[in-house]
């Protein structure tokens, strides 16, 4: 398997992107935050999600000329159209309006909509961190979890992200799915034929299965169960009522080539700490509280795991499959199939 670099990887999938039609920046944007979730350990929402933009850039269901524009604007509420376009931009406007009015308004709530598949949620977050700022990232996507006690696909994965400042160290990072699983992770073991643990996913039919492509076809279990489903449907609500954007089941899956533009909320919530406690209380508050759980023996900060992967890919490369390798050459012209 070949182990290639950052830079390697970006013109590959950039390459990929652009031949099926993206515009340059979108294209570049895009595969950057696509390496840097397979820099993480992330192949979910690595490289292995370039096919799919692909066949979406040449069905139509994302539009990658679109540039995101700032559509409405109050106080401290932003609403951003991505123009049925790639995420990743829209996200990236949200972040820089975000930094440009925090100093005045303290916190400031950025809703995009008409949106595409957005990636890993915490990566939106950074700059915000790095900003010292405190922010929470939410999205929606096509329906792929049960309403508790129902049998129809109601709610997105939905995933929730914070992150939280630090004075001497890198920011908290949390990020999880409100599947039991990333639906990529059922995208990748179908890729490689693989089985998945029971309890990930159910089939059309709301039976446990182990078949990827059935769970895929079917629906994902959520995640602690009643408690999972219910905060999905808090998300949907937070990306779709206040944006205005797709409902899930409105939206048609990412897994499929043809289908409607998803139209899918995103939304942004961040928070100057400095305009409540100041900014040195509330990090020695954040720092007394992980002190405090670290002394237990086996304890582990969130994102410390995708830090550290990063960290190793940096130096020595990131190993991609063969075929995934080759598909991305081909995609990019670079080969003939």
């Amino acid at each position: 398997m070949p182990k290639l670099s950052i830079s390697e990887l970006e013109n590959l999938a950039n390459q990929a992107l652009s031949h099926a039609g993206a515009s340059q920046p979108a294209a570049l944007i895009t595969a950057k935050a696509l390496v840097k979730a397979e820099l993480q350990g992330l192949a979910s929402h690595g490289l292995s999600r370039v096919p799919q933009y692909v066949s979406h850039l040449k069905s139509g269901r994302v539009n990658g000329l679109a540039e995101p524009v700032l559509l409405r604007e109050k106080g401290g509420a932003l609403l951003i159209d991505a123009r049925e376009g790639f995420a990743f931009p829209a996200l990236q406007l949200a972040t820089d309006l975000i930094k440009a009015r925090i100093d005045q308004q303290a916190i400031v709530f950025a809703g995009v909509t008409n949106s595409h598949h957005f990636g890993v949620a915490a990566d939106h977050l950074a700059p915000l961190a790095e900003a010292g700022l405190v922010a929470f990232a939410f999205g929606n996507s096509p329906a792929a979890i049960p309403a508790w006690g129902g049998k129809r696909a109601a709610y997105g994965t939905n995933p929730i992200a914070a992150v939280f400042p630090r004075k001497d160290a890198s920011p908290l990072v949390i990020d999880l799915s409100l599947s039991e699983v990333a639906r990529g992770k059922l995208m990748v073991a179908a890729r490689d034929g693989k089985s998945i643990p029971l309890g990930w996913a159910l089939d059309k039919d709301g039976n446990p299965t182990t078949d990827p492509k059935a769970g895929l076809d079917g629906m994902m279990c959520p995640t602690g169960g009643v408690k999972g489903a219910v905060l999905a449907l808090v998300v949907e609500l937070i990306c779709s009522a206040l944006t205005g954007a797709a409902l899930g089941f409105e939206a048609d899956s990412f897994f499929v080539e043809e289908g409607n533009h998803p139209r899918i909320g995103q939304a942004i919530l961040a928070i100057d700490p400095g305009a409540l406690v100041g900014f040195d209380h509330y990090a020695e508050r954040v720092e007394t509280l992980l002190s405090f759980i670290q002394q237990d023996e086996g304890v582990r900060l969130p994102g410390t795991q995708r830090a550290q992967k990063a960290q190793t890919n940096v130096t020595q490369g990131i190993e991609i499959s063969d075929a995934l390798f080759r598909q991305l050459q081909t995609l990019g012209g670079a080969i003939t199939s």
